[in-house]
């Protein structure tokens, strides 16, 4: 069964440099690769792990925060 699928020029270009380094077809990688995401996320496990993992952080203090510039104060 034949596929189509858009993607943005500079991916299709990424993805033709890793086939060739590769040795593998285009259409290869790509069969590859959504047979992995098939087999990571059929059986919702993963979708629950990260679940789980956000609920398990959402109370705590977010660490990716830009913190204030305290150069210029003084005590």
């Amino acid at each position: 069964m034949a596929i189509g699928v858009r993607v943005a020029p500079e991916l299709e270009q990424q993805l033709d440099r890793l086939a060739r380094s590769m040795g593998k077809s285009r259409s290869a990688c790509v069969r590859e690769a959504v047979a992995q995401y098939v087999q990571r996320f059929s059986n919702n496990d993963e979708a629950q792990h990260q679940s789980a993992l956000i609920t398990e952080h959402s109370d705590k203090p977010n660490w990716n925060e830009q913190l204030p510039d305290w150069t210029d104060w003084t005590a």
